[in-house]
């Protein structure tokens, strides 16, 4: 762009006298104030310029310079890049130029105004073309519109000036650029032009530093601060050098005066006035400085440099930013960085300072801003995909996109790759699924070609078989319809993968493809008939290759080679037997045959035993009736255990010799007949021949019998007999087969005949087996029998918890899942149906009375003496070493007291203590199951709630008196007490009581007043203090007479002002609710004043007395409560944005405008202010 410091000049011999008045026109303007009033500008016309004019125009003519508004016409070419202006000369100034003649222009500059279209075949728009002069003749007044039919257009050939947007003073610009519909792009220009004739730029440096303090000192996100800044960033980022396009010799002729040359003066000026403000005690100047050193690295060009020295300086700064109070300010602080990062450099102090603040910084907006902009690296990848895992949805969204667009697939390993998608299909926020089914699923995939089978190659799927179901399902979902079949290329014509090409990839494909066709219904039954066969050729094929694995010896085993074909083989045997639930077995023929290939390979020895569960679980399904599924299963068991087999037998040599001698005699017996028959008839003597005839009969019989007895005796070689199978593996076989039916079997349904030949055959002689899998399994199968039958418990209950104690861990746990789903289906009745014939009355639960092991009163009592042995060995192994028995433990205590089978505040004192433990920090199964047990076991009933109150000291007392070397001094107990009072808050229930009088936080205000009372000096009488502003208590008078009173005597005898402010509060509160008590009804947050209670008058006595106090002890009386987490996010969110009060109602959409109107910040004001006083 030229310069725009040249002036007119043109082909008239006065154009030089022009040129004066044009400039003196301008300067009284500008001294009048014109220029910034408006656009355009009148110069009296001399005699030797209106010399110049056309005869009869020279006198009295007005030279008038107008600057129109960008181009608008669409029929200009160069309508986003003109300037348009008009120079009218005349008697007056009446047109507005708005109105663009540059129809036919070509290029360079519009000539626009409200001239006839008439004059538009002589105007013309070119860079090499003069502009345009009209002349009016005469004078005369009018409509503009009227009047240019007596003008003429002249060319002249002139460039102008536009000193009355070019040369803007600073105080303008800074003006205007609050606006946001102001072209920022002029302003700059503008004002570069002015800096550009400025010889001495310190002047120009000083306003310019004045002006934009005034946005600085601005913390809240006004827009026209916002616009200013950006005005600043751009006017600062124009006077870096445009990128080099020429070709390599011109480069490197540039790199050469590079070296010598230093950072434009103005660039230099504004990064020291930044860098000098970001130590700034106000954190509004920290954050507008980091903002701006952001936007201008953003606003350089991709090969822009900067002196090394003032890279050192902007790195040092922005490194203690990140570490700011405020977390505005660390935010723009790493955006600033994401420049300066190397992230080839291992040492990057940069990357180090990014994955410090992934890891640990509170402010969630914090880590996502550092999660868009962090380059990927092998040091970084790590940290990024903890985000994954993040506690904000947020964060785990971006953490999700930032590895879809920056990570290739390849650069995860497997692990990384299943993690990612196990988690992401899992999480429990929709956006998060949603980001991972319609962004890193296919940017794994476009990276991958589309092709879905390499996607499983990728991620394993012998080992993560679900994991890769679940993937497959969610691309499916976003497929179209017709294009779910296309990869069906790998079936034959029996629409089955022949054996030969079958993996694991393209099977599980099939798998999960006809899943999610048959989960479709109506609509994709059609589709499944295409990728499926009929019922009766899948069995077929499935019998085929199920026999087709092979059964490795132990020596083969050895081999992994052999080993790892023989698992592959397995593993696509599972996926072809899930795929029988997607058969249509409603035709019989089909359905018949699918169970004999079932029945056979459960049957047959070489069927593998990790095979055995599934097989019987698709042959369960097929059969509906449980009487036929144990008939069925008992028939297999049978034949698998004693199975038919064929004995040799020795042929006897004597019994033969004596049969071969009987049939010889019988031959010769019937030749002598034969010849005494022809004698007898030769002779006529018939009667004889007669007598001869039956005879020889009688003896052909007998030699037949004995040819008989002879082919016997040779073929009855090998007889069949009945063997009884003991090894593991068969047993093992036959328990899993018997574990899989009860598990299918109906609750109801009751152990029959068969069952009980199973038990007293196969499970019981199981339990005392030497190899652990297969008592294991037994155990399995007698808990899994117990719940169809309660004799059956009570007989084998003992039993179980002897194993629960005495056995290995895998089989102790078992045996344990056992004795709390029986405990869960019968209650604790059972034990005392167990021990004797007597059981609970029915008005009173029975776990009210066995609850706590420690208030059995009656220790003789055969049942409670069964009971208590129960929670002894519960508590025992809540405190196991071993993670899985402790976590089962829990579990099981906690759905005990969710049921109501259990109602002990001890045993859910344990259970807190428990979770706070520093020991479980690792067990994330545990922590994750008692966290919401918690929150729905407070929510069920008041009942509940009362269990939690009296827990309270007891966990108080704990956490106080634990020793220094013990973890649970680790705990904040702040965080614990929180914790109880809002369980215990009558306003979280789902069923409110009916009871409005009664309140559980008056129960607990009394027993934290006569805790306090007992020892007011005590350290925890701070802690107690604290905790009863929190309470929502009861509206009615007794209660709040009795908690004045003894506030009042706490008053007296608490010494330690901290707690003697809190309380004193409270009891002003009490008294002022007491005086305003409809007033405080009629308000819905009234921390103090919510429900109603009529066990105030309880003696405060009735606590059972404290424990002594470690001296350690004396730190927890110090400093205020730690929020909860609850409390933490809210906060933090706060902290993270504009200091500005939120509505509790969402205003109209008319009352948000008024009120943004209405807090807009104006820059103006204070500027002008700022210029009166100076």
């Amino acid at each position: 762009m030229k310069n725009p410091t040249e002036i007119v000049s043109g082909s008239y011999a006065c154009i030089s006298s022009l040129r004066a008045q044009t400039l003196s026109g301008e300067r009284h303007l500008e001294e009048s104030g014109g220029i910034s009033a408006g656009l355009s500008w009148c110069v009296p016309v001399a005699a030797p310029f209106s010399s110049c004019l056309p005869p009869g125009d020279r006198g009295g003519h007005t030279l008038e310079v107008h600057r129109g508004r960008a181009c608008a016409s669409r029929a200009c070419p160069v309508a986003s890049r003109c300037i348009c202006f008009l120079i009218l000369i005349g008697r007056m100034k009446a047109y507005s130029p708005t109105t663009c003649l540059g129809a036919r222009a070509e290029r360079g500059v519009c000539i626009c105004g409200t001239l006839p279209e008439t004059a538009a075949g002589e105007a013309h728009c070119c860079s090499g073309a003069p502009p345009l002069i009209a002349v009016k003749r005469g004078g005369g007044g009018g409509s503009p519109g009227r009047q240019f039919c007596d003008w003429k257009v002249h060319k002249v050939n002139l460039t102008l000036k536009m000193t009355a947007d070019n040369e803007i003073e600073l105080k303008e610009a800074f003006q205007r650029a609050q606006k946001g519909h102001n072209n920022k792009a002029k302003l700059v220009a503008s004002l570069k032009s002015r800096y550009n004739k400025l010889e001495d730029k310190t002047l120009f440096h000083e306003e310019f530093v004045h002006y934009l303090k005034y946005a600085m000192i601005v913390y809240k996100r006004e827009p026209a601060v916002e616009n200013v800044i950006d005005f600043v960033a751009k006017f600062a980022a124009s006077f870096q050098p445009a990128p080099n396009t020429d070709d390599e010799q011109q480069q490197e002729e540039e790199e050469e005066e590079e070296e010598d040359e230093d950072d434009h003066p103005f660039l230099s000026f504004i990064f020291n006035f930044l860098l000098e403000s970001h130590k700034a005690n106000s954190h509004a100047v920290r954050f507008r400085a980091c903002q701006l050193i952001n936007k201008l690295l953003g606003s350089m060009a991709e090969n822009a440099q900067i002196d090394d020295d003032l890279f050192d300086r902007i790195h040092q700064a922005m490194l203690v930013r990140v570490t700011d109070k405020f977390p505005n300010v660390r935010i723009q602080a790493a955006l600033a960085m994401t420049r300066l990062q190397q992230p080839k450099d291992p040492d990057c102090p940069t990357i180090n300072a990014y994955m410090l603040i992934l890891e640990n910084d509170s402010n969630a907006e914090v880590r996502r801003a550092v999660l868009s902009c962090v380059a990927m690296s092998p040091q970084t990848l790590p940290k990024v995909l903890k985000r994954t895992r993040d506690i904000k949805e947020n964060v785990r969204k971006l953490a999700y996109q930032v590895l879809a667009e920056k990570v290739h697939i390849k650069a995860l390993t497997i692990a990384q790759r299943v993690g990612l998608l196990q988690q992401g299909l899992h999480d429990t926020s929709e956006s998060v699924r949603e980001v991972v089914c319609s962004r890193l699923l296919p940017a794994w995939l476009l990276r991958l070609d589309g092709n879905v089978i390499e996607l499983l190659h990728r991620l394993d799927v012998e080992n993560c078989a679900e994991t890769a179901m679940e993937t497959l399902k969610a691309i499916f979902k976003t497929m179209p319809t017709e294009e779910l079949l296309q990869n069906r290329g790998q079936l034959d014509n029996r629409k089955v993968i022949p054996e030969d090409s079958i993996t694991c990839e393209n099977v599980l494909y099939w798998r999960a493809l006809c899943e999610f066709l048959k989960s479709k219904g109506d609509d994709g039954e059609e589709m499944l008939e295409q990728a499926l066969p009929d019922a009766a050729t899948y069995a077929d094929y499935l019998c085929g290759f199920l026999k087709a694995v092979p059964v490795l010896t132990e020596e083969q085993r050895a081999d992994f080679n052999q080993l790892e074909v023989v698992m592959t083989k397995e593993f696509i045997s599972q996926q072809l037997i899930h795929l029988i639930g997607c058969l249509d077995t409603n035709e019989e023929g089909g359905r018949k045959r699918v169970l004999a290939v079932l029945q056979e390979m459960l049957a047959l020895p070489q069927t593998p035993s990790s095979l055995v569960s599934l097989l019987t679980e698709k042959l369960l399904v097929l059969i509906p009736d449980d009487q036929r599924r144990i008939q069925t299963v008992a028939e297999i068991i049978s034949d698998v255990r004693e199975p038919i087999t064929e004995a040799s037998q020795p042929v006897d040599e004597n019994m033969s010799r004596r049969q071969q001698v009987q049939l010889a005699e019988v031959k010769v017996r019937i030749m002598e007949a034969k010849q005494a028959l022809e004698d007898s008839i030769a002779a006529q003597d018939f009667s004889r021949a007669a007598e001869l005839k039956d005879s020889i009969a009688g003896l052909e019989n007998h030699r037949n019998q004995v040819l008989q007895e002879i082919a016997k005796s040779n073929q009855a070689v090998d007889k069949e007999v009945h063997i009884e199978k003991n090894d593991p593996e068969t047993l093992l076989r036959c328990l899993t087969m018997c574990a899989e039916l009860l598990k299918q079997m109906n609750i109801k349904t009751r152990t029959g005949p068969t069952i009980s030949a199973l038990m007293s055959s196969l499970i019981l002689p199981c339990i005392a087996n030497a190899h652990p899998a297969v008592r294991n399994m037994a155990v399995v199968c007698l808990g899994t029998c117990t719940l169809h039958s309660k004799e059956l418990a009570k007989t084998h209950l003992v039993l179980l918890l002897q194993i629960a104690q005495l056995d290995e861990v895998k089989i102790r746990i078992s045996a344990l899942r056992a004795i709390i789903d029986l405990l869960l289906l019968f209650g604790f009745q059972l034990l005392s149906e167990t021990a004797s014939t007597q059981t609970a009355q029915p008005t009173q639960s029975p776990d009210k009375q066995q609850a706590d092991a420690t208030t059995a009163e009656d220790k003789g009592d055969a049942p409670e003496d069964i009971a208590q042995s129960i929670l002894v060995m519960f508590s025992e192994f809540l405190d196991s070493e071993v993670s899985d028995l402790r976590t089962e433990t829990a579990q099981g205590l906690a759905k005990l007291m969710y049921m109501g089978r259990i109602s002990s505040a001890k045993m859910l004192s344990r259970l807190v203590l428990l979770w706070y433990n520093p020991v479980t920090e690792d067990d994330v199964c545990l922590r994750h199951c008692l966290g919401v047990f918690f929150q729905l076991y407070a929510c069920e009933s008041r009942s509940h709630q009362e269990v939690v109150e009296e827990s309270f000291l007891p966990t108080v007392r704990t956490l106080l008196n634990a020793p220094a070397t013990s973890p649970l001094a680790e705990v904040d107990i702040n965080n614990v007490v929180e914790l109880l009072v809002e369980l215990t808050r009558p306003s979280v229930l789902i069923k409110p009581s009916a009871n409005t009088e009664v309140s559980i936080h008056d129960y607990l205000a009394v027993r934290m007043c006569g805790e306090m009372l007992k020892d007011p000096t005590a350290p925890e009488v701070r802690l107690y203090a604290k905790t009863l502003s929190n309470l929502e208590l009861s509206r009615e008078e007794t209660t709040r007479e009795d908690l004045t009173t003894l506030l009042q005597q706490l008053v007296q005898e608490v010494k330690d002002r901290v707690c003697l402010r809190a309380l004193e509060k409270m009891l002003h509160q009490l008294v002022d609710s007491k005086e305003q008590a409809e007033v405080l009804s009629a308000s819905a947050l009234q921390p103090l004043d919510v429900n109603a209670d009529e066990a105030a008058t309880e003696d405060p006595s009735k606590s059972a007395k404290r424990p002594k106090r470690g001296q350690r002890k004396a730190c927890t009386a110090r400093g205020g409560r730690k929020p909860s987490r609850k409390a933490e996010s809210s906060e933090e969110s706060d902290g993270e944005n504009v200091p500005e009060s939120v509505p509790a109602v969402r205003p109209s959409r008319r009352a948000k405008t008024a009120a943004l109107e209405k807090t807009k910040l104006d820059l103006n004001p204070l500027i002008n202010q700022e210029a009166n006083v100076s």
